[in-house]
């Protein structure tokens, strides 16, 4: 499959997401509007800061497909990581109002008398069946493309299956036994779970931003693709870096030094290409060293 054709995927994809995000937020405005529901409020934030992570991705996903130029040599990726800082302060300030109200309501003893129960209801259906076709074509696309903004935006919709059926269930009972209290509560356990993601997304968002190294199972794999390479004898001062979603990984590997320019260039180019196949989220440098090679002692920078 051509790099061109995972492309038109992977901004079908991000399209697709957009226009679900664009038609859901209109939908439960609706809902709102005739219910006075604050799960169904829930719900709605939770779109709306759908809609933006998915122009968000999608503008992710264009960038992703630019080349690096004379002003950013190592590409865009960043500005993933500050729009996904951005969007985790929204997230939070969304699900502190959030919490606001419903936590307002229930120590004022209102029970947030709702109405048009069964308008809400169909409306959070074909939320929650629009969204899971959504899913089922991110995963296909990122499965065919292994695009990992794409990814990411599948298992974000998947967890906002949770509030929506949340959501119907607080009608339902509201509906059923005049129980206007679980809305708040529903509300509150939808705030939570957005706090939970609003700190997942800025912590990732932020370590990326101070150059934090890749997780442990991808220094380990790198080093043990390294460690089992033909024609490598060992390596040191590996250091990697995380800038969106790519991971930029620089190493030195010894080799022998009686061997010509041209073998050793041939060593170091076919391991880059096993560690990119392995890890296709990586940039690579390779430094090549002759085994046993000291550092110079002026040489005091790492």
């Amino acid at each position: 499959m051509s790099q061109a054709h995972h492309t038109r995927l992977n901004m079908s994809a991000g399209i697709f997401s957009v226009a679900v995000a664009l038609i859901l937020v209109f939908a439960k405005l609706w809902a709102l509007s005739l219910t006075g529901s604050v799960a169904i409020a829930a719900t709605l934030a939770d779109s709306a800061l759908d809609l933006m992570m998915s122009i968000g991705g999608l503008i992710a996903i264009r960038y992703a497909a630019k080349p690096a130029d004379e002003d950013h040599a190592f590409g865009h990726t960043s500005a993933e990581d500050l729009a996904a800082l951005a969007q985790s302060l929204f997230i939070a300030g969304s699900a502190s109002w959030i919490t606001y109200v419903a936590v307002k309501r229930l120590l004022s003893g209102e029970a947030g008398a709702l109405s048009d129960e069964g308008a809400g209801i169909t409306v959070m259906v074909f939320s929650i069946l629009l969204t899971f076709g959504l899913v089922l074509w991110q995963r296909f696309v990122a499965r065919k493309t292994g695009n990992k903004v794409v990814a990411a935006d599948s298992l974000h919709y998947v967890g906002d299956l949770v509030p929506n059926v949340g959501a119907i269930v607080a009608l339902w009972v509201s509906s059923r036994f005049g129980l206007g209290t679980i809305d708040s509560i529903v509300a509150l356990m939808a705030a939570a779970l957005m706090f939970a993601g609003s700190f997942k997304i800025g912590k990732a968002a932020w370590d990326a931003l101070m150059d934090r190294a890749a997780d442990e199972e991808m220094i380990d794999g790198i080093g043990k693709i390294t460690d089992d390479f033909p024609g490598v004898h060992g390596f040191h001062d590996l250091r990697t870096r995380q800038a969106g979603s790519r991971v930029f990984v620089n190493m030195h590997i010894e080799l022998d030094g009686s061997q010509s320019l041209d073998d050793a260039h041939a060593i170091g180019a076919a391991l880059r290409r096993k560690i990119v196949s392995t890890y296709p989220s990586a940039d690579v440098m390779i430094h090549k060293d002759p085994i046993g090679v000291e550092r110079h002692p002026d040489d005091d920078r790492r």
